[in-house]
């Protein structure tokens, strides 16, 4: 079998990376009538980075707008935001993204990307989230899809090595294509190849040791390669190396690549404890989609970095269940065998909680109120005793989904230099997010921002071409 002919070694518009935004912004520069090439470092069934595993966009609207009911502000938007990220974020890139998403909804829906109706259980998100039809899997394929029709010159298994930069522009870039050296020398470039999760050395030097523990549920081709070139060549960086979209995943999960259907979304109505068999945080803080992220930080602060979130029979069909089935008992003390914890020690942790607990109204769908009573830490919603059998438990590993450490961007996607904005430079996706998600996360937000940079990225870039 023949080999593929190389594309086009010089593009108007390299983009490198093929997930959400690089797609996004190789259509939205090919169709402002620039020559594009992408570079996608994975083989072709598992191109689109992480975007293959997201679910839904997190978009504002004023009204009903498509699948999407009632309405959304900005403001309602921006203060969830700032909700989850402490107020580390940098404001109005922040706005720009939350006022350009029902734009960004309506283009993904003219270029083949379909909706539906919000799911039920704890991510029922009907007025804030749109869902994609057949998942990020059938997102990606449909870009990909429209870019072909568009003359988009793809390659595979094509990871980028290195950008040559000269002054304030980048003259070249070098990548591998069947293992060959390739060098392309575009007018301009976009990158959007993500953060460096899958890399654990790199990991382990912001996190510690403990990174090692760390399960990686997103794409093992995101090894920050091109991040780490860029900043070394003196751009200017972003976010912390230690804050990432982590969350709380199921601890039978593989290494890498894990997906969606790791997820853990029991924690609300469990009681979650360490391998101590100690509680260690509000399990009912706040609804599940502004308080996910920050369960995979916790668990990460916990010995061996793992963690256990114990339920009853009255809450087993509360929530999206895992691709695994829970672990079961008739009993506490035979569950804690089965977990490898200490009985006595959970028998009193789950006793003393059991006590805390208040009659009162449950209302799982929403923040209720229901509060345990002179515990620490408290339980402050969804607060039922565990009393019914059989028990269930899950086994919480940190996921790691992308890193915040990133690029420096303005208002127009262009990087920021050593000496000032790149000439020929735009970022979109997680290898900028940092400039918006200090930290925390917020369900759909990370598609927010790759399609409204992604589209800018690509704007800015055919226009410089011009």
């Amino acid at each position: 079998m023949s080999k593929p002919p190389l594309p086009d070694q010089s593009p108007d518009v390299l983009v490198i990376g093929g997930g959400n935004a690089g797609l996004t912004a190789a259509l939205t520069a090919r169709e402002a009538g620039a020559s594009v090439t992408l570079l996608e470092a994975a083989p072709r069934p598992y191109r689109g980075g992480n975007s293959r595993h997201t679910r839904n966009f997190r978009c504002m609207h004023e009204g009903p707008l498509g699948v999407l009911t009632g309405s959304y502000g900005a403001e309602e938007y921006f203060d969830d935001l700032i909700t989850v990220t402490g107020g580390r974020t940098d404001p109005d890139l922040a706005r720009l993204v939350i006022g350009e998403t029902p734009g960004a909804y309506r283009w993904m829906a003219e270029h083949g990307i379909y909706f539906q109706p919000s799911l039920s259980g704890t991510l029922s998100l009907s007025r804030t989230n749109a869902f994609f039809l057949g998942g990020g899997k059938a997102l990606i394929n449909a870009c990909y899809a429209r870019a072909e029709d568009l003359g988009v010159a793809i390659a595979y298994e094509a990871p980028v090595n290195h950008l040559a930069v000269d002054g304030s522009r980048i003259a070249a870039v070098e990548a591998a294509i069947d293992g060959q050296p390739v060098r392309f020398t575009p007018r301009a470039v976009v990158v959007a190849s993500g953060g460096f999760e899958a890399d654990l050395d790199w990991l382990a030097a912001a996190w510690g040791p403990a990174a090692h523990n760390f399960l990686i549920r997103g794409t093992p081709y995101n090894r920050g390669t091109v991040l780490r070139n860029l900043l070394d060549q003196g751009m200017e960086s972003v976010g912390d190396p230690t804050q990432c979209h982590a969350v709380a995943i199921d601890g039978r999960a593989p290494k890498f690549d894990g997906g969606i259907v790791t997820r853990l979304d029991c924690v609300p109505f469990s009681v979650v404890v360490n391998a101590n068999a100690e509680r260690f945080h509000d399990e009912g803080e706040d609804v599940w989609p502004k308080r996910y992220a920050i369960w995979g930080r916790l668990v990460a602060a916990q010995p061996g970095q793992l963690a256990h979130a114990i339920i009853d029979a009255k809450s087993l069909d509360l929530f999206m269940p895992s691709v695994f089935p829970p672990i079961t008992a008739g009993s506490i003390a035979e569950l804690a065998a089965k977990l490898d914890l200490p009985p006595d020690r959970l028998n009193e942790t789950i006793a003393t909680f059991n006590a805390a607990c208040r009659p009162g109204p449950f209302r799982p769908t929403e923040l209720d109120g229901l509060s345990t009573e002179g515990l620490t830490p408290p339980k402050t919603n969804w607060a039922r005793p565990i009393d019914t059998p059989p028990y269930y438990a899950y086994t919480l590993r940190p996921g790691v989904t992308f890193t915040y450490l990133g690029l420096k961007v303005d208002a127009t996607a262009r990087v920021a230099g050593a000496g000032g904005p790149m000439q020929n430079l735009w970022a979109a996706g997680e290898i900028m997010a940092g400039s918006i998600l200090g930290q925390g996360y917020l369900a759909g937000f990370g598609m927010a921002i790759g399609t409204v940079f992604g589209r800018i990225a690509g704007r800015e870039a055919a226009a410089h071409v011009r």
